[in-house]
């Protein structure tokens, strides 16, 4: 399994670090020149690997983080995303409901990716939260994840895991996935809620 994340800003550079804090191997992946940020991943860690967009979105499983109006360019970069798992890791906060036809964020999001499957995730915690170790007090950090796919979400839940974290699965995104959507000048209810489950 491959693993690249879109965007390499604030939450792009926490979501790297979660890879590197288990040695796990991710691309990273920016509209601009891998050379611009080379030294940025490598303070990171070498399991963290630039790539260009086009060479990223190989990966099996991708997070986009980018803003939330960037995310029709990344799609553009395949035709189609069939078989691939795409984290929905973008807030469209300020973005009003009637841009969106009236959908959820994710769901125009999915849209745009055709033939992919489209987990809403890691998007709830700010970057610096997001950026620490998600193992607190002999517990771990929650991330809610939202899907209308439920192999798609089990499957995110398992990487979840991997990282260190613990999923919590909300359900559809017109569902429990509201709760961890913006909506126009609102956020969605768990929206920068730093929750620790303990088993």
């Amino acid at each position: 399994m491959s693993y690249a994340i879109i965007g390499f800003g604030k939450i792009g550079q926490a979501l790297a670090k979660a890879f590197a804090r288990k040695g796990i191997e991710v691309f990273v992946a920016t509209t601009r020149d891998p050379a611009s940020f080379t030294s940025a991943a490598a303070a990171i860690g070498p399991t963290i690997i630039p790539k260009t967009l086009a060479e990223a979105v190989k990966a099996d499983i991708i997070f986009l983080a980018v803003r939330f109006e960037s995310h029709q360019d990344v799609a553009k970069a395949l035709p189609t995303w069939q078989g691939k798992t795409i984290i929905d890791v973008t807030n469209a906060y300020g973005v009003s409901p009637e841009a969106l036809g009236g959908q959820p964020s994710s769901k125009v999001v999915a849209q745009a990716f055709t033939g992919g499957r489209l987990v809403k995730g890691f998007n709830h915690l700010g970057a610096a939260v997001l950026d620490q170790d998600p193992a607190v007090h002999g517990g771990k950090r929650v991330v809610f994840l939202a899907s209308d796919d439920d192999a798609a979400a089990e499957e995110i839940g398992a990487l979840a895991e991997n990282l260190g974290f613990s999923p919590i699965k909300l359900g559809g995104l017109s569902e429990g996935g509201l709760l961890v959507q913006a909506r126009g000048n609102s956020w969605g209810r768990l929206i920068f809620k730093d929750l620790v489950k303990f088993d």
